[in-house]
């Protein structure tokens, strides 16, 4: 497995990754469904911040950022920084600390920071995210 802190230049396949997260943040800044799920496999794993706490499937998946948008300040913040990847040949994981805004039903506007991690797996020389993981800081 590579690091792309062990390395100076990022392989082939950091650089996939890197762009499927940023297609993928695009996506849900957009609000596009489909961007969303594009690269994510039909069987993979969420794990989120709000309930339900465990999404199994795209369907699933799809279902949990309706509560996201919702909630969503607009115009939609999604942003992440300090993303760390490695690769293997045909597994990867994604780690990285995102931002958005939350804005409770009774209209209070919340800006979070929140823990992203993406566990990839090559299928048929694509990246396909098989399982996601958000996470909040306990207070």
């Amino acid at each position: 497995m590579t690091n792309k802190r062990l390395q100076e230049s990022p392989s082939k396949d950091e650089m996939d990754i890197q762009a499927l997260i940023e297609r993928w943040a695009k996506a849900v800044r957009e609000e596009n469904r489909t961007g969303i799920r594009a690269d994510h496999d039909s069987e993979m794993l969420m794990f989120d911040v709000p309930p339900p706490f465990l999404s199994r499937g795209l369907h699933a998946y799809t279902a949990t950022w309706e509560t996201f948008f919702a909630r969503a300040e607009k115009p939609v913040a999604f942003d992440f920084h300090d993303v760390k990847i490695t690769s293997g040949k045909d597994v990867a994981f994604a780690t990285a600390t995102g931002r958005c805004v939350d804005i409770d039903p009774k209209g209070k506007r919340e800006e979070l920071e929140f823990r992203l991690t993406m566990c990839l797996r090559k299928i048929d020389g694509r990246w396909r995210v098989m399982h996601e993981h958000h996470s909040l800081p306990a207070v």
